[in-house]
């Protein structure tokens, strides 16, 4: 299999790919023939670029090919998608992990828009590097991503900016800091060394993002609430709807936290 990456910058690539400069949303001549011999055309780009580039691309892609992208929101995608590549095998994929972490054991969320055997063929692959492919609608994923990444991300932020508040510093934290703090002092690390770019678009592309932003901030007003003007049984409640919430699946978060937890 040869890889080629295209890129508008002089950008180094990795392992064995081939690097070729272009514009995905105005290809020139080079461009427009290495895309009438690929097989698997993959959209790794922001949401702009991706919804710019596919009105161009279905009259390019040979017979068979596949288009794939890999946005964190799909629902505008997949109409761009059926709008202007419509006899086109089209399939959104999302990591939910960062690539350094490969795919073994790692959801993959698809989001098939215009099946076919190409399709198929990608989604195996990926399933034979170790992934497990969970196969939702447009909808549905942006409704779990921002739930599952919108949310996570704002909570974690929120944490760091309010520790910032605090006065404490993280230097003077990080000896005393229990598991949990250190858990969260690690994903804010984490965060604040990504791509601004892959967070922003998390939370500024998906509809969904900001009634989750609103379900956080209104969680912690509750929690001040309780603690504030209620009792020490209201706060048992609370996390007896918590229990409840989590149902059959309590025992399994239970006992990743405590393998996490068990590391020094």
């Amino acid at each position: 299999m040869e890889v080629t990456v295209v890129d508008p910058a002089d950008a180094p690539v990795s392992g064995t790919a081939r690097r070729m400069r272009g514009d995905i949303t105005d290809p020139g001549p080079a461009l427009t023939a290495e895309l009438r011999r690929a097989g698997l055309v993959v959209l790794a780009v922001p949401e702009p670029v991706a919804l710019a580039a596919l009105p161009g691309l279905a009259g390019v892609l040979a017979p068979g090919a596949v288009l794939a992208d890999t946005l964190s929101v799909k629902q505008a995608v997949t109409r761009a998608v059926r709008a202007h590549a419509p006899g086109v095998q089209a399939v959104g994929l999302n990591p939910m992990f960062a690539p350094a972490l490969g795919f073994a054991g790692r959801p993959v969320a698809a989001v098939v828009v215009h099946d076919g055997p190409g399709v198929a063929s990608l989604l195996e692959l990926i399933e034979g590097w170790g992934a497990t492919v969970v196969r939702v609608d447009a909808a549905e994923h942006d409704r779990l991503a921002a739930a599952s990444q919108a949310l996570t991300h704002a909570a974690v932020l929120g944490f760091g900016l309010a520790l910032a508040g605090t006065g404490v510093s993280a230097a003077d934290l990080r000896p005393v800091a229990p598991p949990p703090a250190t858990t969260l002092l690690a994903l804010l690390a984490r965060i604040a060394s990504g791509t601004p770019e892959v967070y922003w678009d998390v939370q500024h592309a998906n509809a969904e993002a900001g009634a989750a932003r609103k379900a956080l901030a209104e969680a912690v007003h509750r929690v001040a609430d309780t603690v504030e003007h209620g009792t020490e049984a209201d706060f048992a409640a609370l996390l007896g709807e918590l229990r409840a919430y989590l149902g059959d699946d309590l025992a399994h978060h239970r006992d990743t936290c405590a393998r996490l937890f068990a590391q020094p």
